[in-house]
């Protein structure tokens, strides 16, 4: 059973109860305290510190772990307010529960929404500690001191360690806000230092911390076989003759919802494909009874998308240059043009591509009558609530959900459907069970960063950006609205900051799913965006960088007091340090250049310089040189370690990986037709951090966005080939 489990069954709980301090920030954003009677008596206790009279200073992380580092980031966060020392210290994933509020890993949030109350948690703890010694030793709480767990009283120089005053403290009303001080940036002591993740130990023996290693007593073990064309239906299959198989408990066709499931959507539903469970007495039966399963597809509700003609009919609507609805238009377009010193006009494609997380989908779903308990990595166990509660027509209040680790998310698990189908099968059977997808499974029954398809014109007059439009060819199930991330968001750059841009869309026919992949939209918009940029710079016969730090200007903020948005200032510094790092404009050999690519994403501001060799079509990306300005720095080495990672994601991506659909069902099955990049063609990242003394935005996604223009851009001053779709492999280069 994994590891992360906190429930009153908990051994000691009692015990653990009587002297702890229980600090809970409610969903409204008001801090609230527990007392160890009140928690002991009901039982749970929401809390994110808990303090033992053993010293040991537990704190819960509130958002799932999927690879991120939030397991040991949040609660850094606190220990900083708290005064924490760090090695007294243990991070565990808190309950899911109302208390919590949102609960999910996605958008790059985890940090930046956890930032405000986490602090105000850490910090009110320690003015309770305080309190709870001034009152005990009857001083003024001004005369106290705190660090390393420790509260010292100044003038007598007298101590007391957390353990001591934890029990007082407990029972002590909450402080008012206005004696709640948080510390200024200058007196951390903790965030912005390298520390170890805190499962690392556990990841390095191997100890069984993930959702395919969750267990439930008398469990059984599903496989769920699926239509190959995405939403066709089950009509029949040879049932008897699997359950006759070794091992095999029973075999059954569930319902399921018809039609190819809308990303969009399910968060509000308990969607999932219809098809046909296999409960076998261990996964490995299970496996091998499907292999033996004959079924009859009802096919026409499924997908009939072919990934090629969908490719050449993105490409007719681009040729004709006429989109069918503005999403921004601002200037005068047309005579920004007509008057330029040059036009340029490129077209660029990237295909489909699957998410691929290491860990295929395994969750762990015990329904007992009225009562449903959870094990699942899902990036949103706070959706899995109620949905579940609906799907199986119960009080939300009898289901227990479990944050367990995820290997790897990348926006895959945001979405529910193998839970939905776990809980169907062990109501069926009566008996937790526990579904396991294959990777296989993983790769036919994803939802696909969506392929997409710009044309990108501009225009440059005494050798500066003048006007710019892009049309967009987007896939739509409902020929109303774009896919999940086939379209395009309204940037700041270039669309807020040169005068005269017009952005148009024309939507086509395409059901296969797509959803959030890495940096959604912005992954593939930046490739395209960056590389034209360079495109622009070249033709005009103006250094890269200069063009671009021209073209982004000194607006400072685009909107006033927006994290989100783009800052001109923050923009220009990463270029400058990336470049300077790279140390752009050095002469180099033959057959080997430099790229810059620059990008906002999830309000992080990124550049990134590439070095590449060309040698025939074999590509080598040496170096990376990133900057980073994600505002303050919680664990640098978590940082440096979601960076570098978001390169090496964003080159293995970008090499070869693309999914391909026929008739509605996807080709590729494993990593042998999909491939991960290796470590031999990993490059070298060198990771500088910028502190413009802004708060924390995330960073497990704005680093992706930049590389492909950096590398591709490198690709083309290295050997004079311009790439406009990815992968590259399309175009016939191989990275090596």
């Amino acid at each position: 059973m994994s590891t992360i489990r906190h429930s009153s069954a908990n051994e000691g709980r009692r015990n653990f109860l009587k002297a702890s301090l229980g600090l809970a920030l409610s969903s409204s954003g008001g801090i609230s305290i527990m007392s160890a009677v009140a928690a002991e008596a009901s039982g749970t206790l929401n809390a994110y510190v808990e303090i033992d009279s053993d010293g040991q200073i537990t704190i819960f992380a509130p958002n799932p772990e999927v690879g991120q580092g939030v397991n040991t980031s949040l609660p850094m966060i606190v220990a900083e307010e708290l005064d924490a020392n760090w090695n007294d210290v243990v991070c565990k994933a808190a309950p899911v529960a109302p208390h919590y509020g949102a609960q999910f890993a996605g958008g790059s949030l985890s940090t930046p929404m956890r930032w405000d109350e986490l602090r105000k948690v850490g910090a009110t703890a320690r003015e309770m500690l305080c309190q709870a010694a001034a009152k005990q030793w009857k001083v003024a709480r001004s005369e106290l001191a705190t660090k390393n767990s420790i509260v010292t009283h100044s003038p007598s120089g007298r101590t007391a360690s957390y353990k001591e005053l934890v029990a007082n403290a407990a029972s002590m009303t909450m402080p008012e806000e206005s004696l709640v001080t948080l510390k200024a940036a200058s007196d951390y002591t903790l965030l912005g230092k390298r520390v170890v993740n805190a499962s690392a130990a556990d990841i390095a023996v191997g100890k069984p911390i993930f959702g395919i290693d969750a267990t439930a007593p008398d469990m059984v073990y599903a496989s769920y076989v699926k239509c190959p064309s995405i939403g066709g239906i089950a009509k029949s299959a040879n049932l008897d003759d699997i359950k006759a198989l070794p091992g095999v408990i029973d075999a059954f066709i569930l319902e399921g919802t018809p039609g190819a499931l809308d990303f969009g959507a399910l968060r509000n539903m308990h969607a999932f494909a219809p098809g046909v469970a296999i409960v076998a007495k261990d996964t490995w039966s299970a496996f091998k009874a499907r292999k033996s399963l004959t079924i009859e597809w009802d096919y026409s509700t499924a997908s009939k998308d072919d990934s090629d003609a969908l490719k050449a009919e993105a490409l007719e609507i681009l040729k004709s240059g006429v989109g069918q609805k503005d999403i921004e238009r601002t200037g005068d377009v047309d005579t920004a043009f007509a008057n330029a010193d040059l036009t340029a006009d490129a077209i660029y494609q990237m295909d489909f591509v699957s998410h691929a997380q290491l860990e295929p989908q395994g969750v762990v779903v015990a329904v007992k009558g009225e009562r449903v308990e959870v094990w699942s990595s899902s990036q949103t166990p706070v959706f899995i609530t109620q949905n579940i509660a609906n799907q199986l027509g119960i009080d939300v209040k009898n289901v227990t959900v479990h944050q367990v680790r995820g290997g790897g998310g990348f926006g895959r698990r945001l979405s529910n459907e193998p839970v939905f189908e776990a809980a169907a099968i062990s109501q069926r059977v009566g008996k937790p069970v526990k579904l396991q997808w294959s990777r296989e499974d993983d790769m036919a029954f994803d939802y696909y960063r969506s392929a997409t398809n710009y044309r990108l014109q501009g225009a440059v007059s005494g050798g500066k950006l003048v006007g710019w439009k892009n049309l967009i060819a987007a896939g739509s199930r409902d020929d109303e609205n774009p896919n999940y991330a086939a379209g395009y968001r309204p940037y700041d750059f270039p669309g807020k900051v040169i005068s005269n841009v017009a952005i148009e869309q024309t939507l086509f026919k395409s059901e296969t799913p797509t959803g959030p992949w890495r940096a959604p939209i912005s992954n593939v918009y930046a490739f395209a965006e960056q590389s034209f940029i360079a495109e622009l710079a070249h033709q005009a016969g103006i250094d890269h960088k200069t063009f671009l730090l021209d073209a982004i200007g000194n607006q400072g903020w685009i909107k006033e007091g927006d994290i989100q948005s783009l800052n001109t200032a923050r923009a220009r510094a990463v270029i400058e340090a990336a470049t300077s790092a790279a140390g752009w404009g050095r002469r180099l050999p033959e057959g080997r250049g430099l790229g810059l690519g620059f990008f906002l994403s999830h309000a992080g501001h990124i550049a990134e310089v590439a070095e590449v060799s060309v040698e025939g079509n074999n590509v080598t990306v040496h170096d990376v040189w990133l900057a980073a300005d994600v505002g303050q720095v919680v664990n640098l080495s978590g940082l440096e370690n979601q960076l570098q990672g978001s390169v090496v994601d964003g080159v293995s991506a970008m090499a070869a990986q693309s999914i391909t659909v026929k008739n509605g069902a996807v080709v590729e099955s494993n990593y042998d037709s999909y491939p991960l990049l290796r470590m031999p063609q990993s490059p070298r990242v060198h990771v500088q951090t910028l502190d413009s003394g802004y708060r924390p935005s995330g960073a497990g996604e704005p680093a992706l966005p930049p590389l492909a223009p950096a590398v591709c851009n490198a690709i083309f001053n290295a050997c004079g080939k311009r790439i406009r779709s990815l992968p590259i492999s399309n175009e016939g280069f191989t990275i090596v």
